[in-house]
């Protein structure tokens, strides 16, 4: 498992670090002929946040990850909606918190239910400014055809609908399906050889990018891995010092070395913004084939920042100063309502929790997060809640593996532990250790308030509330 060396200087980030603090809008959206950015978001899959170089990982290094941050810009409070794949990939793709489009948890070979034709993806905002758009890994919003990514705003599809571990070779021995590997609506293939998986989807993304280089594109490069069953490619396979868990990670580095490598051969580098960051953080019952959340509580599977809080780093040459910093609190839902600023487009006609959050991409001075709060939820229960440096927990249990780590693919158990009532300084202590619930009343009413207010728009089993502003899944 990695380890990571705090004193160690996260990145040469220091030719420069600029800490984001503005509201002001210096970037114009791309209108009528202009081009738009071209965007690539690469996603990885149960990836730490002490998993990256820039984020003070040991052992490896990511040298393109690392690139990113260095040329480009590094989040250190950026969060996913909800720390489990289908749920998480909801919030990416829709701008709206998961639990207000009924798409929670991870959905599996036998579910009825996917995303909504009517609600808006990124892939449609995008596609309806120009843009070809493309992904190319894990989809995991649903499997019939229609809740497929080519009836959602993509034009091109290669990868597997759902998670890599659901398939008959499951370590638990869960009774899987074969797992289907697709392209367009066709399956091409059944239970494949998923060592070539982070090649296979790195070389369709970069046939993308060559044959749309003289149109604006919306690139989606969604890796299966870290996620176990973990699979490497034969070229990196040994090739770090201490196992398979580096060397897949070692893998995907290289694949975003290869996007970049692309872009640069056509002219591409200015014109296209490349992110980096992971759908929630480490499943750490699975030991040694586990990320790590390095400082962080937790993983995968809670509400705490190491199940929550994902790397997360943005290149744009010429736009995104080099080096810099953001340590404002922001989440995936901004993603779809900042890229359609960037691009010029119109927000989808429902509504999205996400906000624009352009100025902290750009590095606008004096840009401030958007959001008064920041909600966590596990399923329907509210859980948990940011507001500046403050997270409040509210009672709830969650799961935690026993004690014994899993080894080899094989997870170990989980037991269940209970939180009460408790307030963390993130600022001070951002592995949520020390309660400071007692010197601080004030801003648990504040916090309390603010819950308040989202349990009444998307309800709270913990509190019976149903919440007014939730809508209903696609169902078959």
């Amino acid at each position: 498992m990695l380890r990571l060396d705090l004193r160690r200087p996260l990145v040469p980030l220091v030719l420069g670090i600029l800490t984001c603090t503005t509201l002001t809008w210096s970037a114009p959206p791309a209108r009528g002929d202009e081009r738009p950015p071209n965007v690539v978001l690469v996603f990885a899959d149960d990836l730490g946040y002490g998993d990256i170089g820039c984020y003070g990982a040991t052992g490896y290094d990511t040298p393109n990850i690392d690139r990113l941050a260095a040329e480009g810009r590094r989040f250190t409070d950026f969060y996913v909606a909800q720390a489990v794949c289908s749920a998480s990939r909801t919030a990416l793709l829709t701008g709206c918190y998961p639990n207000r489009l009924g798409i929670l948890g991870a959905l599996g070979p036998d579910a009825k239910i996917g995303i909504d034709a009517g609600e808006t993806t990124l892939a449609e905002v995008l596609k309806a400014r120009g843009y070809a758009t493309a992904i190319y890994g894990k989809w995991h919003l649903g499997h019939h055809p229609k809740f497929l990514p080519t009836r959602h705003g993509f034009d091109d599809y290669f990868g597997l609908p759902y998670s890599n571990d659901m398939w008959p070779k499951h370590p638990t021995n869960r009774n899987f399906p074969d797992l289907p590997l697709m392209a367009g609506e066709q399956v091409v293939q059944l239970n494949p050889d998923q060592r070539m998986l982070t090649t296979r989807y790195t070389e369709r993304a970069i046939q993308f990018i060559e044959a749309h280089k003289d149109r604006p594109f919306f690139l989606y490069l969604a890796h299966s891995m870290p996620h176990v069953p973990l699979h490497v490619s034969d070229k990196f396979a040994g090739k770090t010092p201490r196992g398979l868990f580096d060397d897949v990670i070692a893998e995907i580095d290289w694949s975003v070395g290869q996007i970049l490598a692309t872009l640069q051969k056509n002219g591409l580098d200015e014109r296209t913004l490349v992110l980096f960051t992971s759908d929630n953080g480490p499943w750490l019952s699975y030991g040694d084939h586990a990320g790590s959340a390095g400082p962080l509580r937790e993983g995968k599977g809670t509400t705490f920042e190491g199940g929550v809080r994902e790397p997360c780093v943005m290149r744009w040459p010429g736009r995104i100063p080099a080096g810099s910093v953001c340590r404002e609190p922001v989440m995936t839902i901004d993603l779809l309502p900042t890229l359609a600023h960037l691009a010029g487009a119109d927000l989808p006609a429902r509504r999205i929790d996400g906000r624009d959050i352009g100025p902290l991409v750009l590095g606008e001075p004096g840009a401030v997060s958007p959001h008064e709060a920041l909600y966590f939820y596990w399923g329907n229960e509210l859980q948990a809640i940011r507001s500046g440096r403050w997270k409040l927990h509210f009672p709830h249990t969650y799961r935690t593996p026993d004690g014994h780590p899993g080894s080899g693919g094989r997870p170990s158990a989980n037991i269940e532990k209970r939180i009460d009532l408790a307030l963390f300084d993130l600022e001070e202590d951002p592995g949520e250790t020390t309660d400071v619930s007692d010197r601080n009343p004030e801003v648990i009413a504040r916090l309390s308030r603010l819950a308040e207010e989202a349990r009444e728009d998307l309800g709270d089993s913990a509190t019976g509330r149903k919440g007014s502003g939730k809508r209903a899944p696609g169902r078959l």
